[in-house]
């Protein structure tokens, strides 16, 4: 070879060696962004939303024009005019969820829009409102974006998931472990979810995220019905402080 070519091979050597770098760099940099930056972003957009909420709550302000107490489990279903809905991307309740550690509470906001799933967990707006008779469907993350329901398939039944909207606590047990189904089994989240078990109307609860733990392939379904409610003046649930 002559040393023209040997030159030539070198500089072709070199310069994918240096792309080769470069491009390793980029993916660390996106994996530390995904891993992160993003969850970094989230907590703090949560919090903010946390915070946002229990400020309007002190004050006195509702998060929804109409709401008030859910009726006990013990009424039946009554006629009543069409649910008013949640303000579009805004925040309304707050989660805790005691299986997935004393600190983890999450706000719940309406929509499942990418710019909303950043924010918190997002309610499916075309299903029931907190507390009423129907399902109240939520989304949420399992990774990235604050990782919300990173620990999701730890769900068993009994597990307490617990909301508030400022005026109310909310319990809802837990009563299957999460279910796996493909992105289009829109049922899950249907009044009387189909394969949930429940035979007939109630006050039930859906919970949905992705699987598996760093795909989108299929979705986790945990099905809960609402166990108990309070007023807040008498104080956070015994699923809460036991």
């Amino acid at each position: 070879m002559t040393l023209r070519g040997r030159t030539t091979v070198r500089w072709i050597v070199r310069t994918l060696s240096e792309i080769c770098v470069t491009v390793g760099a980029l993916i660390v940099l996106f994996v530390i962004y995904v891993l992160f930056w993003t969850g970094v972003r989230a907590d703090s957009a949560m919090d903010g939303e946390i915070g946002k909420l229990r400020h309007q709550w002190s004050t006195g302000q509702l998060t929804a024009p109409d709401a008030k107490p859910a009726p006990g489990d013990g009424d039946g279903p009554r006629p009543s005019a069409p649910p008013r809905r949640y303000e579009p991307g805004a925040s309304f309740a707050v989660m805790y969820i005691p299986r997935f550690g004393a600190d983890w509470a999450k706000p719940v906001l309406e929509g499942t829009a990418t710019d909303v799933l950043k924010r918190g967990l997002g309610h499916y707006d075309r299903t029931a409102r907190l507390g009423d008779l129907g399902n109240f469907s939520v989304a949420g993350h399992r990774r990235t974006y604050g990782d919300p329901f990173k620990d999701f398939p730890q769900l068993r039944p009994g597990d307490a998931v617990v909301l508030t909207d400022g005026t109310t606590w909310f319990t809802y047990r837990i009563d299957n472990r999460p279910y796996t189904t493909l992105p289009g089994d829109i049922g899950v989240i249907d009044p009387v979810p189909r394969k949930s078990g429940f035979n007939g109307p109630g006050r039930y609860l859906t919970l949905t995220t992705c699987e598996p733990e760093w795909g989108h392939s299929h979705r986790l379904i945990a099905w809960a019905h609402l166990d108990s409610t309070q007023p807040v003046a008498q104080g956070r649930p015994s699923a809460l402080t036991g």
